[in-house]
């Protein structure tokens, strides 16, 4: 019986378990033009015995932030900064993936530099609020971005995964989900385009093909992963009859020779299942356990067959060295919500571990 704590080979890369951080927004890349800090640096060399750490959303342009304080990928001075946070981790024996994370609408013109303007797949705002340094701001319409700008788009995305391997990091994870950009393009409340872009289901998914395929052309296919989240409303998403939209997807991904797909699920486990079966290569998992926490009982899916690892967000967040917990069945430290977001090292690198 496979378990959790049984080395896995993900694309280009051999993983020590199969226990993955999952991102995790922090909101504090407080150096030069939003780039990575020494604490960074300790946060995640902290974590360096997750089989895999998968970073924060990291932005791929300017236009592609959505948060105070996230970090980006798109100039030089970020790569050094993060270059830092790789080297702290890979002397700790980790493996470390960037997310790379467009924002899309979920965005506003206090978050950008330069007059900049959120965009989006159709003019169509989001409801709701963004938090911003000058306090929560209701959602703007964004521009509609012409086919030339999806064109830089996916080449920002390119771009950045260049650098995120410049950077030192093992490889990128695109972020398909949670209402961003690319869940924007995937979903049709939010994809209002009659172009080649939107309308069908073949042109809905078109978008985040071509910016897997763009990536795995520019680092090796072995190098990326993909994250999805079927049918989430997060970020004012509406999906109707989303399984054959990622049925579709993941048969378009598979020829691009991806290290991972990596599903935030719902509650749809038979959509899971199919997923998992038609998925060839890695399949991570963030399993649905709402209202609760991701917690020690789904290692169980690895072992069962339905993932080949399990992300932890708040868990591992909360509790540096997770896998030695886990392996001994606790005991867990228990998270501070009010340091989530921003802030300094409380509620960041001072949870103390087991050995401590």
């Amino acid at each position: 019986m496979t378990t959790a704590f049984d080395p896995i080979d993900l694309g280009s890369v051999r993983l020590a378990n199969r226990v993955a951080m999952a991102p995790m927004t922090r909101s504090r890349a407080y150096g030069l033009g939003a780039s990575a800090t020494p604490a960074m640096a300790t946060y995640y060399a902290q974590r360096a015995a997750a089989g895999l750490i998968i970073t924060e959303g990291t932005q791929p342009s300017a236009v592609g932030q959505g948060y105070p304080d996230t970090p980006g990928l798109h100039f030089e001075e970020q790569v050094a900064a993060w270059r830092k946070v790789t080297e702290a981790v890979h002397r700790e024996g980790g493996v470390i993936f960037a997310q790379l994370m467009h924002t899309g609408r979920i965005s506003h013109p206090a978050l950008l530099p330069g007059g900049l303007h959120p965009v989006a797949p159709s003019p169509v705002a989001a409801k709701g609020q963004v938090f911003t340094h000058e306090g929560p701001k209701d959602f703007v319409t964004p521009n509609e971005l012409s086919e030339a700008e999806i064109s830089a788009t996916i080449a920002d995305f390119a771009a950045a995964a260049r650098n995120a391997i410049a950077a030192g990091f093992d490889g990128v994870e695109i972020h398909g989900a949670n209402g961003y950009l690319i869940h924007q393009f995937l979903a049709p409340n939010t994809n209002q385009r009659a172009d080649g872009w939107g309308g069908s289901v073949e042109g809905r998914i078109r978008f985040a093909v071509e910016v897997a395929a763009a990536v795995a052309e520019a680092i090796g296919g072995g190098r990326v992963g993909f994250r999805v989240s079927p049918g989430n409303p997060y970020n004012d998403i509406a999906e109707d009859n989303f399984a054959g939209t990622y049925a579709a997807l993941v048969k378009q991904l598979a020829p691009l020779d991806l290290a991972y797909l990596h599903m935030l699920e719902g509650p749809h486990r038979d959509l899971t299942l199919q997923l998992r079966k038609e998925w060839q290569a890695a399949f991570i998992l963030n399993p649905f356990t709402h209202p609760d926490t991701t917690g020690p009982n789904a290692l169980e899916l690895i072992e069962d067959g339905t993932a080949d690892m399990i992300a932890f967000g708040t868990l591992f967040l909360a509790n540096p060295d997770l896998p030695a917990r886990l392996a001994v069945s606790g005991p867990y430290n228990t998270p501070d919500p009010a340091t989530f977001y921003g802030g300094d090292e409380r509620g960041y690198t001072d949870y103390p571990t087991l050995a401590a």
